[in-house]
């Protein structure tokens, strides 16, 4: 079970930016970016969707594409981490004059092998497989000459435990509905610019065994542009740029009303010991997520603007429900905290007096940190895809680009190649990454066949 733990943070930490510690999103499988040309190309693909991989990176693309095709990927995903991890992408299109473009795909993650604990460390409960897989429908249809609209529709299912542990009642398996829409704009501005929009994951929260502690869906916005630098008969070279924003607002346990202490009232303003999670105006002050309807909206102010200070934890240990009450005495002089030295102690005063310390019992500081956090916050949490490709008549392919997420540390530059012949595609991608980095060494293999 600390296997699969370990496995699912980390496909969010290489899958989307992290959201600090609070309320995760749910579903992250969905942002596993298939294609071995994207792979290639930094993941940057909402501009160019000009095959059947469209049906997952803009719906839209498949409006502009004639005839039929269909695709196959495969990946060992997360080599560095462990070798039964793997991904495969199943992709088709076909076009239906005046109608407009059918096409949709299926995602299949395998989390491989896990052993099943029970509350002891002596108790061996077996074995079991955990996988993610996800089937979605695409239809596209040109808006004007140089325009489209394309939609999916998903359904998705996560099976990661058949049981819960200890005395949790139920099944560690969820089933969802979600829908994308997307747009493409060929020559925009200029005839060497293309244009495109999606957001993805539209859909409700996600939930296990517990309902109460569902999370949203991985709602995701990118914007991305697609520059012909040469364009002639047997030369292309183009520069793709795509910018993603998660559309999720998730809030750690803050101090809203500023009186210093996390909830102690319910939902409707009554001072109370259960439900206790709200402050004397009615508003949540535990973890929380917004609801998609408002996340669209706030989702770009929650990381600098919304709530107030907060109150935080060291791994292991839960927040105390109160911002501060602890003074830093500097013992040693070396002008560092440090609790185990007996450098943190209690005070008598109560929040809001000049005596109230500022920190909490593991030296973080709490008071004023809501007013210390700027829109630099929310700027750092945008991932970055940048990409080139030349195209030597139709045949042949060179790639390179790469991925740059600073909240979730990932700088990975990527590379690849593709070949086109008689109708057949064979693509190949590769991620690299200082040594130990769960994305290094990340191959991925794909085939489009066209008819």
């Amino acid at each position: 079970m600390k296997r699969l733990a370990t496995i699912c943070t980390l496909i969010l930490l290489t899958s989307i930016s992290p959201l600090t510690a609070q309320s995760e999103a749910g579903a992250i499988f969905l942002l596993i970016s298939p294609g071995a040309r994207a792979g290639g190309m930094g993941e940057a693909q909402v501009a160019v969707a000009n095959d059947v991989y469209a049906s997952y990176w803009n719906p839209a693309g498949l409006a502009f594409l004639e005839g039929s095709e269909m695709a196959i990927m495969h990946v060992n995903w997360l080599p560095n981490l462990a070798d039964d991890l793997y991904y495969e992408f199943l992709a088709f299109r076909r076009h239906f004059p005046y109608l407009g473009t059918l096409g949709g795909h299926i995602i299949y993650l395998n989390l491989g092998e896990q052993i099943r604990m029970g509350e002891t460390p002596d108790d061996y409960l077996g074995k079991f497989t955990s996988y993610m897989m996800a089937a979605t429908i695409s239809y596209s249809a040109l808006l004007s000459q140089n325009s489209s609209l394309g939609i999916n529709a998903k359904i998705s299912y996560q099976h990661l435990v058949e049981l819960g542990a200890g005395n949790e009642q139920g099944k560690g398996t969820s089933t969802d509905f979600g829908f994308d829409i997307g747009y493409l704009r060929k020559e925009f501005l200029t005839p060497r610019l293309n244009l495109g929009l999606t957001v993805t994951n539209i859909g409700p929260k996600v939930s296990f065994i517990d309902p109460a502690q569902a999370d949203p869906q991985p709602t995701n916005l990118t914007l991305g542009f697609n520059y012909a630098i040469v364009n002639s008969e047997f030369n292309k070279l183009n520069v793709v740029y795509d910018v993603d924003k998660l559309l999720v607002s998730s809030y750690p346990a803050m101090d809203w009303d500023g009186d210093g202490y996390i909830g102690g009232f319910d939902e409707d303003g009554h001072q109370s010991d259960k439900n206790a999670d709200f402050n004397k105006d009615g508003q949540q002050e535990t973890e929380h997520t917004d609801p998609i309807y408002l996340a669209i909206f706030t989702s770009w102010v929650d990381d600098w603007l919304l709530g107030g200070d907060i109150d935080l934890a060291t791994p292991g240990n839960d927040p105390d429900r109160q911002i501060g009450g602890f003074r830093w005495n500097d013992i040693n002089g070396n002008g560092e905290i440090d609790p185990d030295e007996g450098e943190m102690e209690p005070t008598d005063a109560a929040p809001g007096d000049a005596a109230w310390g500022k920190y909490n019992e593991f030296g973080q500081k709490e008071v004023g940190s809501g007013s210390a956090r700027t829109i630099q916050n929310e700027l750092d949490k945008l991932v970055h895809n940048i990409g080139m490709e030349y195209w030597y008549s139709s045949y042949f392919a060179l790639r390179m680009g790469y991925l740059y997420d600073k909240t979730g540390k990932i700088s990975n530059p990527t590379f690849g190649v593709g070949l086109r012949f008689a109708g057949y595609g064979f693509d190949f991608g590769y991620t690299s990454g200082e040594p130990g980095h769960p994305l290094a060494n990340t191959m991925r293999f794909s085939l489009n066949i066209e008819f």
